[in-house]
Order: C-alpha cells, then structure tokens, then sequence
C-alpha cells in the first residue's frame, strides 16, 4: 500500500502508526496514533496533520489504487467528508475538508461493526455534507480475506495486490 500510494506527487502520505516495526520506508513520516477507540486515534491523526483536506485511509484495502485517494481529494471540493464505505458495513476512507469547520470523530460508533459508517455519519450531524465513494473490501480476517480472493477469481483478468 506505501509503495502504491506514497510517491504520488498529488499528496503528502505519513503513516499513523502504533508500534510496529522499527523500519519503515524512510521517505514517508510516521506519527504515533497513540491510545484509544479508533475515532479517538483517527481524530487525532487528522489534527496532527498541516491546515487544508485531510484524507485517511485503512491499510487493509487490496484494491486501493491512487486514482481513490485522488476521487476523495476532488470529492472534498464540494463537500465536508467524504466516505469510502466497505462492503462489511465499515469504511476504508475518510476524509475531511476541515473549513470552515472541522468534525470530531469522538463519539458512539460502533467500531468493527456493520454499523460503523453510518454511526460515524450520524456522528458527523446533518449539516455536514457528504460525498460516497465506491465499496471495495477490507480484509479483516481469513473469512474477508477468502471472499475478497473469490471475488478477484471472477473477475476475468484480475490481479490482486497480494496472493
């Protein structure tokens, strides 16, 4: 995913890390996402970040290609989020134009859930105007990752980013 995303001159890429291994590849920042529920380290990964759109994503997304992150950019011209949703209920993005206002994300989601993108919607209020991208799949365990392979042996000329 690095590889894939990070030396797109369109953006600048850093990497919300907890622990992990001591190397990582030196051109691109790490920030400590420190403790908490997933809202709590995503709002503060967003606010570490320089003024100006912010979009973040998960890191287990196969098919995340440069061309999503760049559709959630353009999206957050017109709008105040932006949603990459996932197809178990959660989503793989988000992101925030951050002006006039910025959003919190701390609040009652159910993490991990299928309710997860439309609590964080909930969360974000009415006034908050919002742009979907298109499903695509995380791999949260062995069952997401082998309905995600099935998925990929239908499709005539498909190539994952892993095997």
């Amino acid at each position: 995913m690095v590889r894939r995303l990070a030396h797109d001159r369109r953006w600048d890429c850093s990497l919300a890390v907890t622990g992990g291994p001591a190397r990582w590849p030196a051109h691109v920042r790490r920030a400590e996402q420190g403790r908490g529920d997933l809202g709590l380290r995503m709002d503060r990964a967003i606010r570490m970040q320089p003024p100006g759109p912010v979009v973040i994503i998960g890191t287990d997304i196969p098919d995340i290609a440069p061309r999503h992150i760049a559709a959630a950019f353009a999206a957050l011209g017109h709008n105040d989020a932006v949603f990459g949703p996932a197809d178990d209920g959660g989503y793989w993005l988000i992101g925030l134009r951050r002006r006039p206002f910025q959003p919190s994300l701390i609040g009652p989601v159910r993490w991990s859930s299928r309710y997860a993108l439309a609590d964080t919607r909930r969360l974000l209020g009415p006034r908050v105007r919002t742009a979907m991208l298109e499903t695509l799949t995380d791999v949260d365990d062995g069952k997401s990752l082998e309905r995600w392979r099935r998925t990929r042996r239908r499709l005539p000329g498909a190539r994952g980013y892993f095997s």
